[in-house]
């Protein structure tokens, strides 16, 4: 016992696309109350919005060299070649982090991750405090993950020959399986009865009694996201994949991402109106990134999940920076590129 209290925690926060991860996460930043953090994000793409937008926070603990950034692949496909390592080169700082967040890509299965905990030089020195997997709550509401998963999985019994394999679907159920904790995100745009709904149907797709909480823009107290105990990379069993018959192995063939420039722009509103209708015609699954409004000072951050799209200025442009947008486009495989950046740069010219 007295082993795992010396091991450095780590919290694996998981969820969808555009669930809310990385704002989970400075809100927990802004909460640390001097704990010495390390976050690790995982992005799936070129460009590092997320870890761009921790580093920008200008919270006491999101300094430069507390935050590491993986942009080489999703974590559960890169183990051995980046987590491991860096993983090693936190552990072995003058100063070691006191507790470890990694933010998984949208796509990221937890499973293999948790495994990479068992390696040698791992297993002694860090322990798995938790899952925490967070849900879009009205992303889920309009039916974008299965809305019954207990009538799916009866379905697929059912008939054999049915056309059921969602990936998807697939790296939901995955990221509920591993959850410790489920965090029912956006729930300020939720009536109670869907709010309840949703609920029980998560605890009804987990294989094991999970806490549900609703929150709003993430802000949960530090309290209920750390110190779950749960020792997971030893409780591997109890987190059932539709992977496990791989041994971890998996492809994400099924998606791809790219980046576009995104010149400035007169009108943040029609810049959103454009590229929601863009999402919905292309059938974009998500898209993040900044851009630059013409005489404001402040950088404007946009992310859209499907034609749902926020927007917000995060900092000032510094000092000899060009002021070029970029934009991060995620779907399915088989999106048409030159469509969608001439999509793109229409948004901002008209």
């Amino acid at each position: 016992m007295s082993d795992t209290v010396e091991k450095i925690p780590a919290t694996i926060v998981t969820g969808f696309l555009g669930a809310g991860k990385t704002t989970l996460v400075r809100h927990l930043m802004r909460h640390a109350d001097g704990r010495r953090i390390a976050i690790i994000v995982n992005e799936f793409g070129s460009l590092g919005i997320d870890g761009e937008l921790l580093r920008s926070c200008g919270i006491p603990g999101c300094e430069e060299d507390n935050i590491v950034e993986l942009a080489n692949g999703c974590l559960c496909c890169t183990v051995a070649d980046e987590f491991l390592p860096t993983m090693q080169a936190l552990l072995d700082r003058p100063q070691p982090p006191e507790h470890i967040l990694i933010e998984t890509s949208g796509l990221a299965l937890p499973k293999p991750l948790l495994k990479a905990f068992n390696w040698p030089g791992i297993r002694s020195r860090v322990t798995v405090d938790g899952v925490v997997t967070v849900v879009d709550g009205p992303a889920l509401a309009a039916g974008r993950f299965a809305d019954d998963p207990e009538a799916v999985a009866a379905q697929r019994a059912a008939d054999p020959s049915l056309d059921h394999d969602n990936p998807l679907a697939e790296v939901y159920e995955d990221q509920l399986a591993a959850a410790d904790l489920v965090v029912l995100n956006k729930a300020d745009l939720l009536d109670e009865a869907t709010a309840g709904r949703l609920r029980s149907e998560i605890g009804a797709a987990t294989p094991r009694a999970v806490k549900v909480v609703a929150a709003r823009e993430g802000r949960l107290d530090p309290a209920v996201l750390l110190g779950l105990g749960a020792a997971a990379e030893g409780d591997l069993d109890a987190r059932p994949s539709h992977h496990d018959a791989e041994d971890g192995a998996h492809e994400h063939d099924d998606f791809e991402s790219f980046v576009l420039p995104l010149p400035e722009t007169d009108s943040p509103e029609a810049l959103l109106d454009r590229l929601a209708t863009l999402a919905e015609t292309h059938d974009v699954l998500r898209m993040k990134g900044f851009a630059s409004v013409r005489g404001k000072p402040m950088r404007l951050v946009v992310q859209g999940v499907g034609g749902r799209f926020t927007q917000g200025y995060d900092r000032p442009w510094r000092p000899g920076e060009a002021r070029e947008g970029r934009l991060v486009v995620i779907g399915e495989t088989g999106l048409d590129r030159e469509a969608i950046a001439a999509a793109v740069g229409a948004a901002v010219v008209g």
